[in-house]
Parts: C-alpha cells; structure tokens; sequence
C-alpha cells in the first residue's frame, strides 16, 4: 500500500481510511477499521496522509509510537486558500469548505481551545465537527482543483505542504516539550525576586521597589498602574504619555531606576513566575501548544505559556538533559535575505549570498562603512521608516539595489490602494483594514510619527512588510520540514521554534552532526522556496549544556 491515503476518524472511535489516485479521488473502497493507531501503523508504504487536522490525529499516533512521514492537513489547506481567494477569515473547517462545495449554509468554526492551564470546557461548548471520509475526500479533491487556480500552483502546493509538515512539527514539540529544570527556576526566582509571600502578594524585592518608588515621589504610588504613575510624574512637573521605558528611561527624576527595574522584575513575576512554572511544566519540559501559522504573515504562536517571549535570564531554567546538549540555531538577518531572494535584485543577492555581515556589506556599497546607517534603510525599506532620515537612507538604497526597494515599494503601494499582496510561495494578505491593522502591531512594525495615521499608509507599512516576514515564515517551515527528516534518523529531537530560532535537544556526540544537519536544511529550504539564487541564510549555533549560555 503505497501512495495517498484518506483517514477520518468517527465518532465511534474508529476509523475509515482509502487510498487516493491521482485526482485526489477515492482509488478504492472506503475500509472501516477499529483503531487508528493500527490503520496507520499497518500502512507503512503510504507516503503522505490526507486528513482533516493534525492536531486531531496526530496526539494519537505519538502517544503510540507511530511517526507519520508527510500528511495534507485539510484544514490548513482552507486557511490558506481562503486567503488566495481573497475570504480569509470565512470559515475554515472542512465542514465549511464541504457546505461551501454543496451551497448550503455554512456553519461557523467552533471556538479556540483554551490551553490555558485550569480552563474548563463547557459541557455543551461545541467541538471540531468531523465529516465522512467520502465528503473529506470531496473537500480535498475540491481543494486540487482550486490550487490549480492560483497564480503559482506548484508555489502554493509546495506552500500547503510546508503549512502540513509544520503542523506534524508542531504537534511533535507539543509532545516533547522544552528541557526545563524547575529547581534551577525556583533558584533564580528567589535570587530575583526575593522571599515569596504566602497568598500571592508581591515578593519581597518587587515589595522593597515599590517602596522607593513611593518615596521618590514622596506619596504613595503603585508601579504596576501605569495610569498612578503617569500621574505622580505630572505632579512633579514631568509630562509623560506612558510608562514605557523608552519614555522615561530619559527623565530626571530619582523615582526613574526603581521604576524601571520594578517593571523588568514584575514582567518576570508575573509571566514566568512560581504560577507560570506550576501550570507550564511538567516532568521536566515546558510544554507550551505551539499553533502554525498563528499570525496572518504565518509566523507561528503559542496558545498559552508565552514560549515566544522567554527573557534570556529565564533561559538559565532550560537545561539539556543529562549527556545531552541544546544546539540553539539563529538564523542570521533573515529578513533582509529574504527580500534579495523575492526581489531579484542581481547586486542585493550578491551581498546576501554571503555568510558574512549583510549591512556592513550594504554599507560598503551604498552608506561609505556607516553600517548603522545602512542597518536602518534596509530595516526601513522591510518595515516603512519612510520619513525623516529614513528617507534619506532609503533613496541612497534605492540608488544602490534598486529592485530590492522596489519590489517592498510595489507592495506598499498595493496595500495603500486595498490590493492583495502575497508572500513568494503564495500566503495572502487579509483583504480588510482592521486585519491589516492588527497585523501591523503583531509585526512589531514602528509607527509614523504622526499619533493616527491614515489607514491608507497604514496597510501599506503592513504590506511592505507581509512580502517579506510572510516569505520569510514561508522558508522557515521548509526548513523545519528538512530539520524533522534529518532528525528522524537521529536520537536527537526538535523541542522549540520561533521565526528565526530553533532548538534541538540530543545526544552530545550527536551535536556536530545536528549543526551540519540545520546547515544543510537551510540551504535545502532556500532552493525549494526560491529557487536556484545565490542567497544563503547562514546560521550562528551553540552547543550548549543552558539555553542561556547559547547568546
């Protein structure tokens, strides 16, 4: 039995399975077998599993010791041709792709899970909606043709199939969690935060700052009420719109260094404190749900546990097992690689086809050495610092690598103008200006410096940057998809991702041959997404015993 397979799990606890022919139709008959651990585990020779979601079948099979090669996650495939369509955000269960197929009424998706440890599930919240295998098979044929359709069908196969391997991916980490040492936790916490007050009040150290904060403003004032603390500056005579440090870190005021070390100490507390480490690990892993393609450019998200927002002083807590090693792998100025790869730009790919400092070498070319200088229009070109210096950087980059700027100009102007922009392989930005909107502040993109700017430049920061995070998200599950296989014939374990990061937890005498592999996945990555370019994406690894020894 080799091939495409269909599976689809019933509301009995079986399951039907069938193998697919070339149209993505049924090739023989529907089999209904009792487990489906033992479907799957019976059908090695099957090359690639076509099922509703990964995160409905895939916990099964691990739990059992059964690894899947490749599968074809329906669902995920919906989100992502939604998008091409120009629908995102319409339903995407295949119980809604199905009633779109047929013209019925389409029914809503069911509600997030919580992963949120203690949240309880409503007796009659409803859950995923599971369809016959016959009808999934409907859905997925249907789904072949619409991905002929697209603008670049083989791109947007290639692209679903990569959303697919990262939802094996990622259910995979799920299970194996982060190595995390709770007592190296508790240690750091105390030598932090001080003595841990019975019923949850603040610990000693945060208790002693906010003192000192009180007294330099001479009243009482609570530090972890913005709103208190904008308001004792003003009494003071200093006019501050916020707490955020790049706002007062510059004031004369003594109330300033307690405050700011209150606010680092209280992120900590609160999450990554004595709560967070009860309800987020457990035997030894930190076990966050990693969510593939979470964000509308397909960077991924954590549903709880805040994995993506680790504090390096907290990282002293993520410790290898015993004769193990975390080889921690950051991907060097991906983005700006990136944007040489989708642009095309002969002499932007010449620069980024070395291992070497991308803006030292912009620099040299266009900036006369400043790399500061060219640090900030690459960046500005990527995220649409358009004003000011920015725009004298970017038309000396304009001079210099013309179809690179261009290309995130093009998109600019789309979004402006309401258009749809799309990374290389094919995700597609959301349609409506709120989207764009949120999207932005995911990003992190700054803003103008003008308080409201207008939603039409908006979407055009947003756009300019969708191209090339998006492209960038795109290349990264290629990557993981490579690093997986390579794994697979290996003791050692993927255990974290987040965008330009990844870890692998092994044996140490496997650690060369883990660095060689991301090296080799990388490179594997970047043919398959872009083609044959001269661009590389180098990465800086450590082998390390403490993630926070890896930076």
């Amino acid at each position: 039995m080799t091939g495409r397979w269909a599976l689809a799990p019933a509301e009995d606890g079986g399951v039907e399975v069938a193998a697919l022919g070339p149209d993505g139709m049924l090739a023989g008959p529907v089999v209904r077998e009792g487990d489906l651990v033992e479907a799957v585990r019976s059908r090695p020779g099957v090359t690639r599993w076509v099922w509703r979601s990964t995160a409905e079948v895939q916990p099964r099979l691990l739990a059992a010791g059964v690894r899947v090669d490749r599968c074809y996650d329906v669902e995920a495939a919906e989100t992502l041709l939604l998008g091409h369509e120009g629908r995102l955000g319409e339903p995407r269960a295949a119980a809604a792709a199905l009633a779109r197929l047929r013209g019925g009424p389409v029914p809503p998706d069911p509600p997030p899970r919580s992963a949120e440890p203690g949240a309880q599930s409503s007796l009659f919240e409803p859950g995923p909606v599971r369809i016959p295998l016959q009808d999934l098979v409907e859905v997925y044929a249907d789904q072949q043709r619409r991905h002929d359709a697209t603008t670049h069908p083989e791109r947007m196969r290639l692209l679903t199939a990569a959303e697919s391997a990262g939802m094996l991916v990622a259910s995979e980490m799920n299970r194996s969690g982060l190595p995390w040492s709770a007592d190296v936790h508790r240690e750091l916490l105390h030598e932090l935060l001080g003595e841990r007050y019975a019923g949850g009040g603040e610990p000693r150290r945060l208790a002693d700052l906010a003192d000192e904060v009180s007294a330099a403003f001479g009243r009482r004032v609570r530090p972890d009420l913005p709103a208190d603390v904008v308001k004792a500056f003003a009494q003071a005579g200093i006019r501050v719109r916020s707490t955020r440090r790049w706002e007062i870190e510059s004031v004369d005021h003594p109330a300033v260094k307690p405050l700011l070390e209150y606010k680092r100490l209280y992120r900590i507390w609160v999450a990554h404190g004595w709560s967070w480490l009860q309800d987020w690990v457990r035997d030894g892993r930190f076990r966050p749900e990693y969510l593939p393609g979470g964000t509308v450019t397909g960077r991924w998200v954590t549903n709880g546990g805040g994995a993506l927002q680790i504090p390096k002083v907290v990282r002293r807590a993520a410790v290898a097992d015993p004769g193990w090693r975390l080889v921690v792998a950051d991907a060097a100025q991906m983005e700006p690689r990136v944007l040489a790869a989708i642009s095309r730009d002969p002499a932007f790919m010449e620069v980024a086809g070395r291992e070497s400092d991308l803006y030292q070498s912009v620099s040299d070319r266009a900036f006369s050495g400043d790399r500061a200088q060219a640090k900030l229009a690459v960046l500005g070109a990527v995220y649409g610092q358009t004003s000011g210096d920015g725009l004298k950087n970017l038309a000396a980059l304009r001079r210099r690598f013309p179809r690179a700027v261009a290309y995130v100009d093009d998109a600019a102007r789309a979004g402006e103008e309401g258009r749809l922009v799309r990374t290389w392989l094919g995700r597609t930005s959301p349609p409506a200006a709120d989207a764009a909107q949120d999207a932005t502040e995911e990003a992190g993109i700054p803003q103008e410096d003008d308080p409201v700017a207008p939603a039409g430049r908006a979407r055009g920061r947003f756009a300019r940057n969708f191209v090339v995070q998006g492209s960038a998200a795109d290349w990264a599950l290629l990557l993981l998809a490579a690093l997986r296989r390579a794994c697979a014939d290996l003791t050692a374990e993927l255990v974290f991702f987040q965008h330009d990061e990844v870890i692998v937890h092994c044996p140490a005498e496997e650690a060369d041959t883990v660095v060689a592999a991301i090296r080799e996945a990388s490179d594997l990555a970047m043919r398959l997404t872009f083609g044959e370019t001269p661009v590389r994406i180098p990465f800086s690894t450590a082998v390390v015993e403490c993630y926070a020894d890896a930076k």
